[in-house]
């Protein structure tokens, strides 16, 4: 098993508008807060592409499938940052998004005998 690699966590040294050069961030359609991300490879991207620190960090965390609120936790960064960062990943094809899972909605007529029930209590 590989040791991970230690991340020192000084606190921010960068504002968020240097870590995105300046760019605004993706609509946020485009990273629900629970989509699933998940790194393409195991691999460490190849040598002379241009991804910061975070970026690397990023795909660190994707080995295993994460979802995009639980990233911006991790990376203690904005999720606009998060998003803008994960978009990059994906235009270079390091990364899967997978859609949320749509939960059942309960049948209409199960939610009133419910609320019949309720409001005889």
């Amino acid at each position: 098993m590989t040791e991970e690699p230690q991340w020192i966590d000084d606190g921010p040294v960068l504002r968020p508008y240097a870590l995105t050069r300046g760019r605004t961030p993706p609509p946020a359609s485009s990273f629900d807060l629970l989509a699933l991300i998940v790194s393409t490879s195991t691999d460490e991207p190849p040598a002379g592409t241009d991804l910061g620190p975070e970026h690397l960090r990023l795909l660190h965390l994707v080995r295993r499938a994460r979802r995009v609120a639980d990233l911006a936790s991790d990376l203690n960064l904005p999720l606009a940052v998060t998003r803008l960062l994960l978009s990059d990943l994906q235009s270079r094809n390091l990364i899967t998004v997978r859609p949320p899972a749509m939960e059942k909605i309960p049948d209409a007529a199960l939610l009133h005998e419910v609320l019949k029930g309720l409001q005889a209590l």
